[in-house]
Formats: structure tokens, sequence, C-alpha cells
């Protein structure tokens, strides 16, 4: 009987704890689900394995998220949010715009390669054919801060004569995520087909350099390129 109790005291203390702490709950579950998401798609995922890993149940996932899909979305959503929410942070207004643009590709390499789940997240839903990030006005608001970030970071070079003209700003920030974007989502294959390991600490010092190269090739007037 006592032990009954004392376990029963115990869910209870546990319980009090989450719902005095509904935001940490609902990040915690975001954080495992994106695992989740990551290694097994949308279908694959399962929601009693999300809760078996966190602290939290299925009921309370589906309370705060309303079914898989919700849950899925929010991650995503997060996902996004975490990569643009360090864009932000990297305060290149107070850079040349050469320098801000070196930084900018830096970060999104680096960024992608310490988040893999993000990768894998963003190929689940272009194999969903981008439906539920149409369904979110938070990504897309997310992602127009990031074009606009770039915009102002060209606009600046233009106008000293550095970068040349006519470029997009949405079609830089293609060519900047393609190159790092590619670095994680073909990894594993692109070393078996080549027998190397372009994973290594070596491969990828080399791969973020010539990332860096070719977007500042891209971008710079050929007579003002760092020779």
């Amino acid at each position: 009987m006592a032990g009954r109790t004392l376990k029963r005291v115990s869910t209870q203390k546990a319980a009090g704890s989450r719902s005095q702490d509904p935001e940490g709950t609902k990040a915690d579950i975001i954080e495992i689900a994106s695992e989740e998401f990551a290694l097994n798609g949308l279908a694959g995922a399962r929601i009693d394995e999300i809760a078996a890993r966190t602290r939290s149940s299925k009921r309370m996932i589906y309370y705060y998220f309303g079914d898989k899909e919700g849950l899925y979305l929010s991650a995503l959503e997060n996902a996004y949010r975490v990569v643009r929410e360090g864009e932000q942070r990297l305060d290149v207004e107070g850079l040349s715009p050469l320098d801000a643009l070196v930084r900018l590709v830096e970060f999104t390499f680096d960024h992608h390669r310490k988040h893999e789940n993000f990768i894998r997240m963003v190929m689940t839903e272009n194999l969903n054919h981008g439906e539920y990030l149409d369904r979110s006005t938070t990504i897309r608001a997310l992602n127009a801060g990031a074009v606009s970030t770039i915009e102002t970071i060209y606009r600046r070079g233009v106008a000293d004569r550095l970068f040349r003209d006519g470029l997009e700003p949405a079609d830089l920030h293609w060519q900047i995520s393609a190159l790092c974007f590619f670095n994680v989502s073909n990894r594993a294959t692109f070393s078996h087909v080549i027998g190397r390991d372009v994973g290594s600490a070596k491969a990828q010092a080399a791969l973020r350099k010539g990332a860096v190269d070719m977007i500042v090739r891209f971008v710079v007037r050929p007579e003002k390129l760092p020779k």
C-alpha cells in the first residue's frame, strides 16, 4: 500500500510540474518529435514513441498540438525558427558587405552541418510537396526575414560598387542554401559513390571554404575579387 501511495504522489508531482511549465513541456515534445520526424518522416513517426521519450503523455501531446500533423507542423516551424534566429544574431550590419556575406554563408554551412534534423525534415516536407509548409504563415514570415537580410547585404554591396548588378536576393538565398543543404542531404551517398568520407573534418573544412568562395565569386564584380 505504501509503495502504491508513493507512486501516486510521485505521479501527481510530475503532472503538477508539467502543468506549471507548459512551454518547457511543449519545447521538450517538439525536440523529441523533431528527431522522430527526421528519422521516420511524417507517416512513420509514432506519437506513442514521442510520448515515451518525453515528460508527457499522448493525451498531453494531443492537447497541445491537436494531432500528429499539428505536432509535425509545429516541429517544422521550430526548425526554421532556430536557423532564422541564428541568422539574426549574426549582427552583420557592422560588417562590410563582403564580410557580411562571408559570415552568412559560413553560418548557414555550419548550422546545417550541426542540425541534420533540420535538413531531414525539409527533405520530408519536399516529399510532401510543401503541403504542410504551405499551411504555415510563420515559416513564410521567417523566410521573408532571411531574404530581407540577404537583400540588405546585397544592396549595400551594389551601392559600394563591389557586388555586380542584376541579382535577385531570393535567388542568392537559393544558391547559398543549395550548397549548404547538399552537404548534409547527400553526404552519405556521395561518400559511397566517390569512395571518400566527405564528412571528415578535413573534407568539411575544404567544402566550407569552397562554398564561401563560390558565393563570393558569384556575387562580387570580377575586378573586385580578392586576390
